[in-house]
């Protein structure tokens, strides 16, 4: 196992007046053995980051170092890594047994060794009684721990994620997460694991590195990052339904949006032109005349366990999460929402990034 150093390192594609910089001075220490979630939306830069990482595309400056080795000139076959692609990338015309076993065959790794370690990667993965099929008649969840078994029969330094479990229904999404934690917990091998999807960072991530345009807009624990957001990006990509974000001006306990007053519960930070943030299943919903911030419903969904009332507040739109328990407003009506100042997020209107309080 090994530690990746990531150190301000660029992409460009093409040069001169036609260059396009997709990967913007990234930098972040990963521990050994620990598992990081790399997420954003399409197009962020985050699977050319891991291919980066890998070897299979070049760094246009800055440095990789795997382990105590700076990695930028290193071939990806001698990177020591495994990575587990999107879509699965077996031989389908060979069992499982020697897909696990073909990389080791190529290495000319014994056959009592190959045998003694496809064995235990088939246990840890429950494999066992699939070894003498082929892929095709294997379910895609099926599949995915067979690429999974060919990366830990490498026995590497690093594992490399690739969306890995873009290709499956949620529900195969969901037990395939869970296997995929297990395994790290077993192996505790260093891990990069690409997704778009906020709940695979939040659910498998030690830490998450949030990608946007190129730029990485925080690192942290999905505690971290849900409960303090750097930037208003993060504060929008994590958390479903994502923060209400608001923009006013603010003086003391006076917040001023859309020709509304909102009154707060303490003083904001600073006063002037700032983003206002609040997570839906933070705001309260009382009765009509209460004090609080008007909210004018127009949308009411039921998702079994909690209801999501969608409306407007500054006349700007608004969500807020309510138990299923709790007695829900009408389409139509409008009540006041209450919180509490510890709740309230504030960031910069220019600059986007959260104002410290």
């Amino acid at each position: 196992m090994a530690s990746i150093s990531i150190r301000d390192v660029t992409k460009t594609y093409g040069r001169g007046a036609h260059a396009n910089k997709v990967i913007h001075g990234v930098s972040a220490e990963i521990a050994d053995g620990e598992f990081i979630v790399i997420v954003g939306p399409s197009g962020c830069g985050k699977s050319t980051l891991l291919r980066m990482v890998a070897g299979l595309e070049e760094i246009t400056s800055g440095e990789i170092a795997i382990g105590e080795r700076v990695v930028n000139d290193v071939e990806p076959a001698q990177r020591d890594i495994a990575m587990v692609f999107q879509n699965y990338a077996l031989y389908p015309h060979m069992s499982v047994y020697n897909n696990m076993a073909y990389g080791l065959k190529i290495a000319k790794v014994s056959k009592d060794e190959i045998e003694q370690r496809v064995q235990k990667a088939a246990k840890i993965l429950e494999l066992g009684e699939f070894l003498k099929r082929t892929p095709r008649q294997l379910s895609g969840g099926q599949r995915q721990r067979v690429a999974m078994g060919r990366a830990i029969v490498r026995q590497p330094q690093v594992f490399l994620f690739d969306e890995p479990l873009s290709n499956l229904d949620a529900k195969l999404r969901a037990q395939t997460r869970i296997e995929i934690k297990k395994l790290h917990t077993e192996l505790g091998v260093t891990s990069l694991f690409v997704t778009h999807d906020q709940v695979e960072a939040m659910t498998l991530a030690q830490r998450m590195l949030v990608m946007n345009a190129g730029v990485m807009e925080q690192i942290g624990s999905p505690e971290e990052v849900y409960r303090q957001p750097a930037t208003t990006f993060v504060a929008s990509f994590i958390g479903s339904p994502p923060m209400n974000l608001i923009e006013g001006e603010v003086d003391g306990t006076r917040f001023s949006s859309g020709g509304q007053v909102l009154n707060l519960s303490a003083p904001a930070p600073r006063s002037g032109r700032v983003i206002l943030g609040l997570r839906p299943e933070h705001a309260d919903v009382a009765a009509a005349g209460s004090p609080g911030w008007q909210f004018q419903v127009e949308v009411i969904e039921m998702l079994g366990a909690e209801r999501l009332v969608y409306g407007r507040v500054c006349g700007q739109l608004f969500t807020v999460r309510m138990e299923e328990t709790v007695v829900p407003p009408r389409v139509g009506d409008t009540v006041a929402l209450q919180t509490t100042a510890e709740m309230v997020h504030w960031f910069d209107a220019t600059t986007k990034k959260r104002i410290v309080k």
